[in-house]
């Protein structure tokens, strides 16, 4: 299996009166979008983990974080700055998001619904090395 993850930096076109950075989505990603979903006001990091399923776009809308990224190779962070910053992360892709400034709006497409009993997740992250090892 290939675990696929891209760091994006979107377009910006400058118009008259504001800037805009189109999306689309045929460009990016590799799956009907299911849902969406945004961080906003963060205290803290989100939870680590990687879906066994579950594909997913970030794009930071505004502020900027930090995302810690697994795609095998070892855990490595990326600086995100907003607007254009944007991640696209497959299944098995470990992932999580710290150091959020106070202004720090993220949005999330994913390509599944939530499930309330979390069986796509691995949350352990010595489970999901040895899962990668297996695989």
């Amino acid at each position: 299996m290939e675990m696929k993850f891209q760091q994006v930096e979107l377009k910006k076109i400058q118009a008259p009166n504001f800037v805009m950075s189109p999306v689309e989505f045929k460009d990016y990603i590799d799956f009907e979008v299911k849902r969406v979903y945004f961080i906003t006001k963060p205290t803290g990091n989100t939870g680590a983990h990687c879906h066994k399923v579950e594909k997913e776009f970030f794009i930071l809308q505004s502020g900027n974080c930090t995302a810690v990224i697994d795609r095998g190779n070892g855990l490595e962070e990326i600086k995100m700055e907003g607007p254009t910053s944007a991640l696209y992360v497959s299944e098995y892709v470990w992932h999580h998001f710290k150091d959020f400034s106070s202004d720090a709006i993220l949005l999330a497409l994913s390509s599944m619904n939530y499930n309330p009993d979390r069986s796509d997740y691995i949350e352990d992250y010595d489970e999901y090395k040895k899962v990668l090892s297996e695989m």
